[in-house]
């Protein structure tokens, strides 16, 4: 009853001259959560809400019409399937995608998808959800024995802070068992700042359309496909591998890239033998112990740029110069995901709590986007009329830093901020690429978890690294528990003194 009841909604809907964007938001929001509520009740898969979603997606002539279904689709039902890392959501998500999949080639804005999993041998939806699962339930295979790639391709999981705690592990692992293959990462040029040419990685660059349509984000696999091609022209069998850490650029390795016997596919939601408290770094050398055939645990690294890092190390010295003999960094950035933070003014007491200890300079990130950087503006106003010297100034005018000054905002980028946690003698922020970038480079790093109260995700997604990597834990889901903000500021001191 219920897909035929939005189906009469739908079609009220595209037949009006000009829908509204609210109404289009409303109907696939309520489409999405009923798909939601459905499967989390009774394990069912009510492909007609899908193809509702598809439908509405695709729709319009104005992509940005289109772009609200899209939006819907991942944001609700795909990010809630992939967050738990259970087995039985992994396999709902491979389904989806091969449904949607199957859905674009239909179209005639999808002729090049169709053309392209065709020459996969991959006439149909049924096939492309074979392949993936075979991939999922397999034991991991280890590659034969006196292999010698020339040349090795990883896929960027497309997020900084997944690329530091996975696609850096794999390098790493990689770069030692192959020393004399080249290593080339797929992926957006911001790899670059945390993998810089010292790392003996090269970056081949790649977009994602992280928030575009949904042919758009399908599409991205069509420029993939083209960029392996041209890395692996000339090469033949056995002289090459892909190794993919379960990155959107192949839609979590539904969509296929090579012949699976060059292709090797992290499952970072876990298989059997997987250790269940393990972090996604930990999962990822598991998975290499099996592949490659040998244990070298390896922590994540980050390869930050000379001319960064020489900035940097200027900056903390004239700092210390000035009487500070510590430096604590902060981000308090949540890559849009407000849930991830903890509202009130705890960023404002935790930065004044910090400037109390004697002999510290902070540093704060101020973030990307107006909603972030206007909280750390609020955060510079509080420790300014507190009495605190402040100054506010972009990496690149880091030699005009006051000496004075006890708190500094700063504009940096990625590869920036990570010279700074680098310079620093503790990393303090929400779970971000920063937690991970900071246990990477052997910096006391202390993770504000909120968001989520699901354990294992924590577990996955907290920092590693081989000094102190600790977690305070928030719950700001519950609408029955109080966030005493003193409290939490007590346990950061407790985790950094204790």
């Amino acid at each position: 009853m219920r897909p035929a009841y939005y189906q009469e909604q739908w079609d009220t809907l595209k037949a009006l001259p000009a829908p509204h964007p609210e109404q289009l938001k409303s109907l696939a929001q309520r489409i999405a959560a009923t798909f939601v509520d459905r499967y989390f009740y009774s394990d069912e898969y009510n492909e007609r809400y899908i193809r509702l979603i598809c439908e509405m997606a695709t729709h319009f002539d104005d992509p940005n019409l289109n772009q609200i279904a899209a939006r819907t689709l991942f944001g609700v039902i795909v990010e809630r399937l992939c967050d738990d890392f259970e087995d039985l959501q992994t396999e709902t998500y491979n389904r989806l995608i091969c449904q949607v999949s199957g859905f674009l080639r239909t179209l005639p804005g999808g002729a090049r998808l169709d053309a392209q999993l065709h020459g996969f041998h991959l006439q149909t939806e049924e096939q492309l959800y074979q392949r993936i699962e075979s991939i999922r339930l397999s034991p991991d295979l280890p590659l034969p024995s006196g292999l010698r790639p020339q040349k090795i391709l990883i896929l960027s999981r497309v997020t900084i802070g997944a690329d530091v705690a996975v696609t850096r592990v794999i390098c790493q692992r990689l770069a030692s068992a192959f020393p004399g293959a080249e290593l080339v990462v797929m992926g957006n040029a911001k790899l670059r700042q945390i993998m810089a040419p010292s790392s003996g990685l090269r970056i081949r660059e790649l977009h994602y359309a992280r928030h575009g349509g949904l042919v758009e984000r399908f599409s991205v696999w069509l420029d993939l496909v083209a960029s392996v091609q041209g890395e692996l022209h000339g090469l033949g069998e056995g002289d090459y591998l892909v190794f993919d850490p379960d990155s959107r650029l192949t839609q979590l390795g539904v969509l296929p890239l090579v012949p699976d016997r060059y292709y090797r596919f992290f499952n970072s939601r876990g298989k059997p033998g997987y250790p269940v408290k393990g972090s996604i770094s930990t999962l990822a050398n598991v998975w290499l112990d099996a592949v490659l055939g040998q244990g070298e645990f390896c922590y994540p690294q980050v390869w930050i740029g000379q001319e960064q890092i020489e900035a940097a190390t200027r900056f903390t010295r004239k700092q210390s110069h000035g009487g500070a003999r510590r430096v604590i960094t902060l981000n308090l950035g949540v890559g849009g995901n407000m849930r991830k933070r903890v509202e009130g003014d705890f960023e404002a007491e935790l930065v004044l709590r910090l400037l109390q200890e004697p002999d510290t300079t902070v540093l704060l990130d101020m973030g990307f986007g107006d909603e972030e950087t206007a909280r750390s503006r609020h955060v510079l106003a509080r420790a300014t009329a507190a009495g605190f010297t402040t100054q506010s100034l972009r990496f690149a005018d880091l030699n005009a830093a006051n000496p004075q000054a006890r708190l500094l905002g700063i504009d940096c980028d990625v590869g920036e901020i990570a010279a700074l946690i680098a310079r620093s003698d503790e990393f303090i922020g929400y779970d971000s690429a920063c937690q991970h970038i900071g246990a990477a480079l052997g910096v006391r790093t202390y993770t504000v978890f909120a968001g989520t109260s699901n354990a294992r995700f924590i577990r996955r997604w907290h920092a590693s690294g081989p000094n102190t990597s600790e977690i305070l834990y928030v719950d700001t889901l519950s609408r029955e528990h109080r966030i005493d903000v003193q409290e939490l500021l007590e346990r950061l001191q407790d985790l950094r003194h204790a």
